[in-house]
């Protein structure tokens, strides 16, 4: 869960018209290494069960004025990986009291340990490189986070990355964020983007960790944020859950994904045949995952998205956006 999954905007070439579907919104004017989750899924069930035993739980409500409908079928994270641990015990106060080695092990299995000329690398090239990208979503996100305005106190952001989304929620007042993401070199680029939007750095905290062991309490948190993140992932079912345990009752989780293209299109078969590349290129993101698909499928009690195409983003169309509530 770093920045945004499109480092891969290296392969983008051709513009494609930006026309959103499936939405009641208005359209602005704008214009991601598969592995076997065996081992994985038994040290998380380990984890899961400690928490169990640890935790008390707290309830708190989200509620919305309005949520958008629509009822699309799609199947993609803003460029960062996720599986979940922290390198040292950050949590807040009502987080688990697992221990530091226990986050480590699991880390370590789904996010090998990077060179550091490497994770800052991608710090830098993200935090620089994302530029036309984030302008083109601009009109997108910002409707999509109008959302938790005044509503939402503490706030998760599985792969905050260089933290580009900071500046649409976090300048509300007494807003707390934990800024989550496997990449340490993260760290000093969102810590700055907090301060540019206004977010105290005491109400900011990066934790090291990934999607599919998430080292806060069990609903912990009013709202998760995530952006280009589930394109990367090890295991999105997984994070997925992790995302939904860690939500209040009423919390809401907010996305926007890059999915496959429809199924026959000429830009499907240039994402199978790029998917490999694109695996080693952009760090472990995925050009065919079916996420609208799962996250519709994953429990919630509600899930309102729409779609949408960017002309700076050829082959990592089309995105889909919105909010699934707990």
């Amino acid at each position: 869960m770093a920045v945004k999954s499109s480092f891969v905007l290296f392969l983008l070439t051709t513009p494609i018209t930006t026309t959103p579907r499936c939405s009641k919104l208005k359209s602005p004017r704008v214009k991601i290494t598969a592995i076997s989750c065996s081992d994985l899924q038994y040290d998380i069930d380990n984890l899961v069960n400690k928490k169990k035993s640890s935790i008390k739980r707290s309830h708190g409500e989200l509620s919305l004025d309005s949520f958008w409908s629509c009822s699309c079928s799609c199947g993609r994270r803003r460029f960062i990986e996720g599986t979940a641990l922290a390198m040292f015990p950050i949590c807040p106060s009502n987080a688990s009291n697992l221990h530091s080695d226990d986050y480590m092990s699991v880390l370590n299995k789904v996010h090998p340990p990077r060179p550091d000329w490497y994770e800052e690398f991608y710090a830098s090239v993200l935090d620089k490189g994302m530029k036309s990208y984030e302008d083109e979503i601009a009109g997108y996100k910002s409707q999509l986070f109008s959302n938790l305005k005044g509503k939402a106190q503490k706030v998760l952001e599985i792969g905050i990355g260089t933290g580009p989304n900071l500046k649409y929620y976090a300048g509300e007042a007494d807003v707390q964020v934990f800024g989550m993401d496997p990449n340490r070199k993260m760290e000093k680029y969102a810590q700055a983007a907090a301060v540019d939007a206004g977010l105290p750095l005491s109400n900011f905290e990066f934790i090291q960790a990934v999607g599919e062991a998430i080292p806060l309490g069990d609903a912990s948190v009013d709202a998760v944020v995530g952006t280009l993140v589930l394109c990367s992932v090890k295991d999105v079912d997984m994070t997925l859950r992790e995302v939904k345990r860690v939500l209040r009752p009423g919390g809401v989780y907010l996305f926007v994904e890059h999915v496959a293209a429809k199924d026959g299109t000429v830009l499907r078969f240039l994402q199978s045949v790029l998917d490999p590349l694109q695996q080693t290129l952009a760090d472990g993101c995925h050009l065919t995952r079916k996420t609208g698909m799962k996250i519709s499928e994953s429990g919630f009690s509600g899930v309102e998205l729409s779609m949408a195409s960017l002309s700076n983003a050829f082959f990592i169309n089309p995105h889909i956006y919105g909010l699934a509530s707990k």
